[in-house]
């Protein structure tokens, strides 16, 4: 396979075979994001969990100590006194009605997270279909399906990330950008993987964490020790 030069160089930089501390990782990951824009560093965990089993599902919300240095644009789909207070609370995007029928009519999709509160289910529902592969439908579990849709906005815009198991076991989630430093990224790091590691189902058998990788957006894997607990 053919790499870019900046891979190339940044592959150099560590051992594929070693298993890291956190904080080498860190400061691994961190030399190995050469590319010209701030890099997104991500955490990718796998897990000795079932996907397939309701009874073994790692899914969560967590509000990184740091944020993850990304703005998201918010939509929130309220009425009345809820619609006011999610726009006080700093949402891009408030509507009822109208909101989904301009996602279903123009394919609009200008927004990064959907709150709604439980009342309007019934109406969003109606693009659960579109929303839901884009991974954009709100969900209790995930805190997006609330009544104090203010509460849910400041937490967004404060970097709150949903970490869940996909398909083939393994989670993936940003925990900042490669300007934050070692020292904000390791605490986001800890914090997110404290969170993976209360959140282990009953029905988890064996081994749980298989494998912890650190990346940024260009750069190469580095393997973190975390397996090791």
């Amino acid at each position: 396979m053919k790499v870019g030069k900046k891979y190339a160089e940044s592959v150099k930089l560590y051992d594929h075979s070693k298993q890291y501390s956190v904080n080498e990782a860190v400061k691994l990951v961190l030399e190995t994001a050469k590319a010209k824009f701030d890099e997104t560093i991500e955490l990718h965990v796998r897990l000795g969990v079932d996907p397939r089993q309701a009874d073994q599902q790692v899914r969560g919300v967590l509000v990184l100590p740091n944020g993850t240095g990304k703005t998201k644009k918010v939509l929130v789909i309220a009425k009345g006194d809820k619609a006011d207070q999610a726009l006080a609370a700093g949402a891009e995007f408030v509507g009822a009605e109208e909101m989904v029928q301009k996602i279903q009519r123009e394919n609009w999709f200008d927004f990064d997270v959907v709150i709604t509160t439980p009342d309007m289910m019934g109406i969003v529902g109606r693009i659960g279909r579109i929303l839901g592969p884009k991974g954009l439908m709100p969900n209790p579990k995930a805190g997006t399906v609330t009544p104090d849709v203010a509460r849910a906005v400041r937490e967004v815009k404060a970097g709150k990330v949903e970490y869940r198991l996909d398909k083939t076991a393994i989670i993936h989630c940003p925990i900042g950008k490669k300007s934050f430093g070692e020292e904000k990224i390791t605490e986001n790091l800890t914090a997110l993987m404290d969170a993976i590691i209360k959140a282990k189902p009953a029905a988890a058998k064996g081994q749980y964490l298989k494998s912890v990788t650190v990346s940024s957006t260009m750069g190469p894997g580095i393997r973190v020790a975390y397996a090791k607990i």
